[in-house]
């Protein structure tokens, strides 16, 4: 690792008058990607920016038709929340299955979608139940944050402060994992909303988290793991890596479908 200078802003403010000012700035959030990039002499920030000690960056507030997530809020308080237990089970359930008890107690949900990993959960979850991606300078609907992998719509120095996610009727998330990271070879969530289903899909594509149209259509028609028969999601396009092929992820994503489907109707 390089030598860096560390800093440890206390609101978002300051933050941003930092990274504005310092030379090869990065934020830290959880750091479970850049750290070990940095270990690695594959990145050398000049200095460090810490979002940890923002008091306004942490909690869970839930409001009518919603549940909003301050971006340093660890994946182990959304697992653990009594309000997004009640409110929004999936994604509770979700969080729960996000690597172990190590990684849950420092990941946070906005270093998650500010990395965008391929494989990562939250970029599913956000954009099958109707985020908005809120930062110090606007408002991002998830349709329009990721951009590719490792790719989103921030712009340089721009901080995530809150994630809000629209409470949907029915939801749930079928991820097969990998076993030793316990990333997801494929994620499948699925929420039903008056308006639509929408259905994400996370950790097949080689660009990264995407909608299943098709899928889409044919739950708005009838909500049921039937539904889906016939619908094949074709391998052009999916990662293929030492994992899981091409072809084995475009079948996953089709079981991992209907298994989401009979537990968000299960739940009723």
């Amino acid at each position: 690792m390089y030598a860096f200078e560390y800093h440890r802003p206390t609101s978002v403010r300051q933050a941003a008058e930092l990274a504005a000012t310092l030379e090869d700035p990065k934020f830290l959030a959880g750091g479970h990607t850049l750290l070990p990039t940095m270990k690695m002499r594959l990145a050398s920030p000049a200095n460090l920016v810490d979002l940890g000690r923002i008091a306004e960056l942490h909690g869970i507030e839930r409001s009518d038709g919603s549940i909003s997530i301050g971006a340093m809020t660890r994946h182990a308080e959304v697992a653990q929340s009594s309000e997004v237990r009640q409110a929004l089970p999936a994604l509770a359930e979700m969080a729960e299955l996000i690597g172990d008890q190590h990684v849950r107690h420092r990941g946070t949900i906005g270093g998650s979608i500010a990395n965008n990993d391929p494989s990562a959960d939250y970029p599913a979850a956000c954009l099958a139940l109707k985020a908005t991606i809120m930062t110090d300078r606007r408002s991002i609907a998830a349709d329009d944050f990721f951009q590719g992998i490792f790719s989103t719509a921030l712009e340089e120095g721009e901080i995530i402060t809150r994630v809000s996610f629209a409470l949907p009727s029915q939801a749930a998330y079928a991820k097969f994992r990998n076993p030793a990271s316990r990333y997801a070879l494929v994620g499948v969530f699925v929420a039903r909303y008056p308006d639509g289903v929408r259905v994400a899909v996370t950790g097949a594509g080689s660009d990264g988290v995407f909608r299943v149209s098709e899928m889409e259509q044919a739950l708005n028609r009838s909500f049921t793991a039937d539904a889906l028969d016939g619908i094949a999601v074709a391998a052009d396009g999916m990662n293929s890596d030492i994992h899981a092929d091409a072809a084995y992820r475009a079948h996953l994503v089709g079981v991992m479908a209907r298994r989401a489907v009979q537990a968000a109707a299960a739940r009723g």
